[in-house]
């Protein structure tokens, strides 16, 4: 008899194949400039996405639509792609001089060009893991297309279900309709995703916005659309990728550029010599720690604890974090908007000139130095590798190179936690590369007792450092977290930082070898929990706990 255990591995081992298959297949096209993503070229991509049935994607490979995969994607794409027959992958290659309107998709900061009524263009500037990102949403995205299409066309495409009939007539003549007659839609549309009445009412609800009240009805007409005229017409939707994306992908072009305008401006401002602390976080939490307190003494005083960050998370407090913004640039920060296109905003901040009176920190353990503390904005995957690699460099100033005195190094991000839910800690003692053997094993100087006196659950193991986190699936994270890994969570850019930190530090002497680095995650998901996937969600404030937890222990250790 077979042991059940056994089985589950095969599984596992499955997903991996199909993972490493996506990655293989990815490559390959991109290094051929093109293909068809319904077609012979795009197959292997469909079948491996298929097989693996990421969690994110929900009921892909059932007949049904998988709308919560659907919310994720389309927010994460620009708006209007799914009309577009033409998907062109470029670099940075001057559109935002032109005519086009850059279109930036809610969830993704990348720029967007809708080129024509059927090609939209995507910049493609944080490295290989935004093109893996792109292409299986894509796919997923078609797939989805062709289950609409099956699902409307009767005799050979010449004739279409009524329920078809009647969306195409509201989409194509933009009729204004009244609240029953959207009901009569909601129930049509139920009959062709396979849906219930209320699962189509929440959806719709969640696509409208006030310019676009119908934008679910368009989506789902106009996925179903090139769909058919793919099958019946032979239109084949076609994704490309342009010749200088493809020859300056990997080489760190954007990375160095944006290292270079952040040493430029510690030279200009006197504190490249200072020792410098990294932390790459949001471009809120280490802002409002240093500078709440004494920016909005009399919110301080009323808002005791974190209250006080919870207060300026809200969607209406603008007003007063324009307040502590400005206050900020009145005691050593400078804002560093991000113009090389890597999409990561940089805050430095000149500790000499915070006002440790009026802040939440002991200038301690920094008394006699003033460190100069750079902010970055998250990056991407791969990009993390770039960016921090560039970064660590010496500067090239008049011919000298100027090396910068890094003595920490901080990550905190978002992460899949596989024990615990949503707002949970985790404190990684290693970071895997998932598909590969490499392995990055650190002295974390965060600790799980550290964060453990502020209400949250905290776990400390390995972390996996996954290609996507959209192509993880139940299997495959039930092995990693029941063997012997022990991995407690899956991010994607732990490894790629740990890399650059590793390779600076120990094999090219760019920085000294006793950088001291801390790695702190919370939990946005729970992908082994059915419905707590990324699909089902933000945090909300749920987030604000961990998130001002792990950004005070680091700013401590600093101070």
């Amino acid at each position: 008899m077979l042991d059940p255990k056994n089985i589950e591995r095969t599984r596992a081992q499955e997903s991996t194949n199909a993972i490493e298959k996506l990655y293989i297949s990815m490559r390959h096209l991109f290094s051929r400039g093109f293909y068809k993503p319904m077609g012979v070229s795009g197959e292997t991509l469909r079948k491996s996405l298929l097989l693996l049935r990421p969690e994110i994607y929900g009921s892909i490979a059932e007949e049904k639509i998988e709308l919560d995969g659907l919310v994720y994607v389309i927010e994460r794409l620009p708006e209007g792609i799914e009309q577009c027959q033409f998907i062109n992958l470029t670099a940075d290659e001057g559109y935002k001089n032109s005519h086009f309107e850059a279109i930036i998709p809610p969830k993704r900061r990348r720029n967007c060009y809708r080129i024509d009524k059927d090609q939209m263009n995507i910049e493609i500037t944080r490295g290989r893991s935004e093109i893996y990102d792109i292409l299986t949403h894509l796919t997923f995205l078609f797939i989805e297309s062709h289950k609409i299409q099956e699902r409307v066309s009767l005799d050979e495409g010449e004739n279409f279900t009524r329920e078809w009939l009647h969306l195409e007539d509201v989409v194509l003549h933009q009729k204004k309709i009244s609240e029953k007659e959207i009901e009569v839609l909601i129930v049509h549309l139920g009959n062709i995703l396979g849906r219930t009445f209320d699962e189509v009412s929440e959806i719709y609800r969640i696509f409208s916005t006030e310019k676009r009240p119908y934008k679910f009805f368009d989506l789902i007409y106009w996925l179903g659309k090139l769909a058919i005229k793919e099958v019946f017409e032979g239109d084949k939707r076609t994704v490309t990728f342009s010749s200088l994306l493809i020859e300056e992908i990997g080489h760190h072009i954007y990375g160095e550029i944006w290292a270079n305008d952040i040493k430029h401006i510690l030279k200009e401002y006197n504190l490249l010599s200072r020792p410098i602390h990294i932390i790459s976080a949001n471009m809120h939490s280490v802002l409002n720690s240093i500078y709440a307190k004494g920016a909005l003494p009399k919110e301080a005083e009323n808002h005791k604890g974190f209250e006080i960050f919870q207060l300026l998370s809200n969607a209406d407090s603008k007003p007063l974090q324009k307040k502590v913004k400005d206050y900020a640039s009145e005691n050593g920060l400078i804002y560093v908007k991000d113009t090389s296109g890597t999409n990561i905003n940089v805050q430095i901040i000149d500790t000499d000139k915070i006002n440790f009176d009026v802040s939440s920190f002991q200038k301690e353990n920094s008394l006699d130095k003033n460190p100069v503390i750079i902010v970055m904005d998250y990056a991407f995957g791969e990009q993390a590798y770039e960016t921090m690699d560039e970064l660590l460099k010496p500067y090239n100033s008049n011919n000298e190179k100027i090396h910068l005195d890094v003595e920490s190094v901080s990550i905190m991000g978002k992460a899949g936690i596989l024990e615990g839910g949503k707002g949970d800690i985790m404190i990684p003692s290693a970071h895997i590369f998932e598909g590969t053997a490499d392995n990055y094993p650190f002295k974390n100087e965060l600790t799980k007792e550290d964060l453990e006196d502020f209400g949250v659950q905290v776990f400390d193991g390995s972390m996996i450092s996954v290609l996507g986190t959209s192509l993880q699936n139940k299997d495959l994270l039930k092995f990693f977290h029941d063997s012997t890994w022990n991995v407690i969570g899956l991010e994607m850019e732990g490894a790629h930082y740990q890399k650059a930190i590793q390779s600076a530090s120990k094999i090219r002497g760019n920085i000294s070898e006793n950088v001291k680095v801390r790695y702190a995650y919370y939990a946005s998901d729970n992908p082994l929990e059915t419905g707590a996937t990324l699909a089902s969600g933000g945090l909300g404030m749920t987030g604000v706990t961990p998130t001002y937890a792990i950004t005070q222990k680091i700013l401590e250790q600093i101070f």
